[in-house]
């Protein structure tokens, strides 16, 4: 066991322990695949999820360029995730943080963003335009900024920051393999994970391909919109930060096949993940009879498990909300494991 001596690391604060997640081999999900599977635990960053990352980076420029002052009002369109992140970085920094949530936003993350002081703010119908409440989050957000002097908005769509966070986060996976990575599986929403990915992988013409895993009924790779029920997967609109070519393939996953194969990381390899990593699971079993032997394919698991408990994890929410086809989860857990 590891005792205070062995410590080659002290952190400043609780920021200092974003980034380096670790590594583990999926050695039980799919036994039969002559592939070496491994996931990036994003869910060990210490707000929870990967939006750690952008967050942090996002306030922190802020605050050097001088956009965020002492007496600033940071103002943010969020599912879950990067909400909890800034408020994370915002409880810090002692700034006033305001969080604009819709109805499927998980009520354990809107108790995780009064628990860090955030101050979370609701639409409640669709953009009447649109039909998507992304498009109504990021309008209240605008009438926020016109009414609070001092204001400032992360945009997390269109910032660079946030790419650039995950520029690193690449980086940490082509050290830990040694850049012998060819197949990398990635859930979009802002398409800041992709993006960032995607040019580490340029900038050093690693041999890497990217799947982009997408929701079925986001319109991020021109798809004709859905009703989606799992936040924080997908999107309503093309963010700024997307940019053609990305990714080497697309592949769109449904609600049901995001939670069969959460369900199935819990039971089978001990991960209780959110919506987005089973949705990348169900991607690399769609894809995986025509990828290579011996192939080194990494899927990157954004955020835990816990605040999806009452959703994901909830026999009485898949048969209310996924109806007949509830019956079907089951069966496809037991044949993931053949």
């Amino acid at each position: 066991m590891a005792t205070a001596k062995d410590a080659k690391f002290v952190g400043e604060s609780v920021l200092s322990a974003i980034g380096n997640t670790p590594m583990v081999r999926l050695k039980r999900l799919f036994p039969s695949a002559n592939i070496k599977l491994y996931a990036k635990l994003e869910m060990l960053n210490p707000g929870g999820s990967i939006k750690d990352r952008a967050a942090v980076s996002v306030i922190r420029q802020g605050i050097e360029s001088g956009e965020i002052k002492p007496n600033s009002t940071v103002i943010e369109s969020s599912s879950g995730n990067m909400g909890i992140g800034l408020a994370q970085a915002c409880s810090l920094y002692g700034l006033r943080f305001i969080c604009v949530v819709d109805p499927k936003t998980t009520e354990q993350n809107i108790r995780l963003l009064k628990a860090y002081g955030a101050e979370v703010d609701c639409v409640t119908e669709p953009d009447p335009q649109t039909g998507e409440f992304l498009c109504a989050r990021i309008k209240r957000v605008q009438s926020l900024l016109g009414a609070l002097a001092n204001s400032f908005w992360p945009n997390q769509y269109a910032n660079l920051c946030n790419s650039g966070a995950h520029y690193w986060t690449m980086s940490e996976i082509a050290m830990d393999l040694d850049g012998e990575v060819d197949y990398l599986f990635c859930a979009t929403s802002t398409c800041g994970t992709l993006r960032g990915c995607a040019e580490y992988i340029c900038s050093r013409n690693l041999r890497t391909k990217i799947v982009a895993v997408d929701a079925l009924g986001s319109v991020i790779f021109g798809g004709s919109p859905v009703k989606r029920l799992i936040p924080g997967h997908g999107a309503g609109i093309r963010p700024p930060l997307y940019q053609p070519n990305l990714a080497q393939q697309v592949v769109h996953v449904t609600d049901l096949e995001c939670v069969v194969h959460c369900r199935a990381l819990a039971r089978i390899e001990a991960l209780l993940m959110g919506g987005s990593s089973g949705a990348v699971i169900a991607a690399v079993r769609k894809c995986i009879t025509s990828i290579p032997p011996n192939a080194n394919v990494v899927v990157i698991l954004p955020d835990r498990g816990e605040r999806y408990i009452d959703t994901i994890y909830s026999d009485w929410w898949v048969l209310e909300n996924l109806g007949e086809f509830a019956q079907a989860l089951e069966e496809t857990a037991n044949y993931l494991t053949n």
